[in-house]
C-alpha cells in the first residue's frame, strides 16, 4: 500500500526518479478506484432500471441522480490525480534515463491525424491524401504509445544517472519512515 500512495506524497515532484514498483502500483491504485466507482454505478444503475420497470419513476430518477453524483465524484478524483499521475510518469521515464517529454510523443501522431482530417474536409472531392495522412497519424500514435508503454516496463539505469540517484539504493528509505 505504501507504493500505491507514494506518488501522492510526492504530489507535484517532477524531478528525480521512480521505480517500476512505484509507477505500476500507483496505476493499480488508479484502476482499483475506477473499478470500484464503475461497480458502484452499475449497482445504482441496475437499481434504477428495476425501479423504473416497477413503475416508480421518482425512485428511478433518484437512482439516476445518484449515478450522476458518483460519476461527478470520480471526475473530481481523476482531476485531483492528474498531477501525481503525470509526475510519477515523468519520474519513471527519468529512471530509464529518458526525458519526461517522451510523454508527448504519441501526440505527434494525433496532430498528423488532425491535419489529415483537415485536408479531407478542405477537399471533399479528393479525400485520399487526407485519409492516408490520418491513417499514418493514427498508426504512428499507436506505435509511439506502445513505445512509451515499453519504456515504463524497462528496468531503470543502475546507479546515478542524469536525473538523480538510483531509487533502489538505500538513500530513499526515509520516504517510508
Amino acid at each position: 500500500m505504501n507504493w500505491m500512495l507514494l506518488p501522492l506524497k510526492r504530489y507535484a515532484e517532477f524531478s528525480g526518479r521512480s521505480r517500476r514498483t512505484e509507477y505500476w502500483m500507483f496505476q493499480l491504485f488508479m484502476f482499483l478506484v475506477y473499478l470500484a466507482m464503475m461497480v458502484l454505478m452499475m449497482v445504482v444503475g441496475g437499481g434504477a432500471l428495476v425501479m423504473a420497470s416497477g413503475g416508480d419513476p421518482a425512485s428511478a430518477l433518484a437512482a439516476g441522480g445518484a449515478m450522476m453524483l458518483i460519476a461527478g465524484l470520480y471526475c473530481v478524483f481523476a482531476l485531483a490525480m492528474f498531477v501525481p499521475s503525470l509526475a510519477v510518469s515523468v519520474r519513471r521515464l527519468h529512471d530509464t534515463n529518458r526525458t519526461g517529454w517522451w510523454l508527448l510523443a504519441p501526440m505527434a501522431g494525433y496532430v498528423v491525424m488532425l491535419v489529415g482530417a483537415g485536408l479531407t474536409a478542405a477537399s471533399p472531392d479528393n479525400p485520399a491524401i487526407g485519409g492516408i495522412l490520418a491513417a499514418i497519424g493514427g498508426l504512428s500514435a499507436l506505435i509511439l504509445a506502445i513505445v512509451l508503454l515499453v519504456f515504463m516496463f524497462l528496468e531503470g539505469t543502475r546507479g546515478p544517472n542524469d536525473y538523480g540517484p538510483d531509487p533502489k539504493s538505500d538513500a530513499l528509505d526515509h520516504v517510508f519512515a
